[in-house]
């Protein structure tokens, strides 16, 4: 059987949390191969031993799989392969494309302020025979002339002058193979042809062609990509520092994995018909390196959480409610025991037209749940203080009607009807007149339909919350 014509390949460090940037790198990687027919493989570069653990590993895979991004064979494990790397050094040491190398990095920046040079290595050790020793290095010799050449579909034809390459080490003194050995190992030995990576990466890129060539001449180089750089609102890089960077903290949100997927799709890339809203299946249809800019990508909290609020529109109800049950039980402001799933499920396509998250549905159905509404002090203030005397009026008029509905006579017209009869008799706008009854009953001036959420919250219980309003409101 013949390979597959594109084998792409997602290399995450399990020194932390699945950044934005290495999500959206895994994602397109996915979609070349996917669109493609191909095969997505999974490397793990865990050569870092003091930094890498194997809880990390596991929330990458967590992250992913979130993502709906799945992995063709198995994962294979950098920490795994030492003996490759150090075997493909020492070909090169075999070759003379590469030699030892015992000067420091004192001795290095030494010389090169002594020369008034550029900054870097001299190649000094080039011609002196080493062998191994302590504190020794191994460097790759390159070329004093001409340019390594990278064929990028997103960048074009980008050229590296070999004068402006250092000698760079590939096996420290350590004896630990450098991370550009291990790439160009592995990307050899599993046969992958696409590289796609962030543009950050692009300066690391020709050391790595440069291995390749020297341990496999033969061997057709790959189709690179590099991703433009994910920049926030002042259109600096996003940094763990200063912006909200891990996938972990926008599933704590309540974003939906397929609303995630769709946006960071949409960073650096756009569809051809301009829908940028659609199923991952028409993504993988029409997904392109060829139509992703270099232009950086502007990562628009406002814009993934439009995205997140259609996909949760489209939701059938079921589904909304399972999928915002773990926010209804996680750091709630109501007992657990006083929560009811029967309400939840009577008020949840109302929330469900309303939330851009899932996160903020407990800010919805709150009032239902709590002994006493919490009270939102600005609405307070702008609807019983500023005029105590309608809110009084509203209020005497809807404790009045309320407790003349016994029964079955608690229906949603008739809740209805009780305030907006009294309000268009007495001529007060009907939006006046809802008002005081919103902020006695759920303590804040918004939220889902007014009459709805009363007769989910029953007779008895609105009535001693109206009375209570009532009484505090200013003489």
């Amino acid at each position: 059987m013949s390979a597959p014509a594109v084998r792409a390949r997602f290399a995450p460090s399990p020194t932390g949390y699945l950044h934005l940037g290495s999500a959206r790198t895994a994602l397109f990687n996915w979609l070349t191969a996917r669109h493609a027919g191909g095969e997505l493989l999974l490397r793990i570069e865990d050569t870092d031993a003091e930094r890498s653990k194997p809880e990390l590993i596991d929330l990458i895979f967590r992250t992913l799989g979130w993502l709906g991004i799945d992995w063709d064979g198995e994962v294979v494990h950098q920490s795994q392969r030492a003996d490759l790397y150090r075997d493909a050094v020492e070909r090169l040491l075999a070759s003379g494309q590469a030699y030892w190398c015992s000067c420091t990095p004192d001795e290095v920046k030494a010389r090169a302020e002594a020369r008034g040079g550029k900054p870097g290595y001299d190649g000094h050790c080039r011609d002196r025979g080493l062998g191994p020793g302590d504190g020794h290095v191994v460097r790759f010799r390159v070329a004093d002339d001409g340019d390594t050449v990278i064929h990028d579909e997103i960048r074009g034809e980008v050229r590296f002058p070999n004068a402006d390459l250092d000698d760079f080490v590939l096996l420290r003194s350590t004896g630990v193979a450098m991370f550009h050995v291990a790439n160009a190992v592995d990307d050899l030995d599993m046969a992958i042809t696409h590289i796609i990576r962030g543009e950050d990466l692009l300066n690391a890129t020709p050391k790595i062609l440069l291995i390749r060539q020297a341990l496999d001449p033969a061997a057709p180089a790959p189709t690179f990509a590099h991703l433009p750089l994910i920049v926030n609102e002042k259109r600096q890089k996003l940094s763990k520092r200063r912006d909200d960077v891990a996938l972990e903290d926008y599933i704590a949100r309540g974003i939906l994995p397929e609303a995630m997927a769709n946006y960071l799709a949409l960073l650096g890339w756009g569809p051809p018909d301009g829908v940028e809203i659609r199923p991952m299946p028409e993504i993988i249809e029409r997904f392109a390196l060829a139509d992703v800019t270099k232009a950086s990508a502007f990562f628009d909290v406002a814009k993934l959480e439009h995205i997140n609020a259609t996909y949760i529109r489209e939701l059938p109800v079921d589904q909304f409610v399972n999928r915002s049950t773990h926010w209804l039980f996680t750091d709630t402001p109501w007992p657990a025991e006083r929560f009811s799933a029967e309400r939840f499920e009577l008020l949840a396509p109302m929330v469900q037209e309303r939330v851009r998250t899932l996160s903020e549905v407990p800010g919805y159905v709150d009032f239902v749940f709590q002994a006493d509404p919490t009270r939102d002090d600005a609405s307070w203030e702008k609807v019983m203080v500023k005029d105590p005397a309608l809110a009084r009026r509203m209020l005497e008029a809807a404790i009045a009607g309320y407790e003349a509905l016994e029964g079955d006579a608690w229906q949603l017209q008739a809740i209805n009807d009780t305030v907006i009869g009294y309000a268009d008799a007495n001529e007060i706008s009907r939006k006046k007149a809802q008002a005081p009854i919103r902020v006695a009953v759920t303590g804040r001036a918004v939220g889902p339909p007014l009459w709805e959420s009363i007769e989910v919250l029953g007779r008895d219980e609105t009535l001693r919350r109206l009375r209570v309003a009532l009484d505090d409101l200013p003489s």
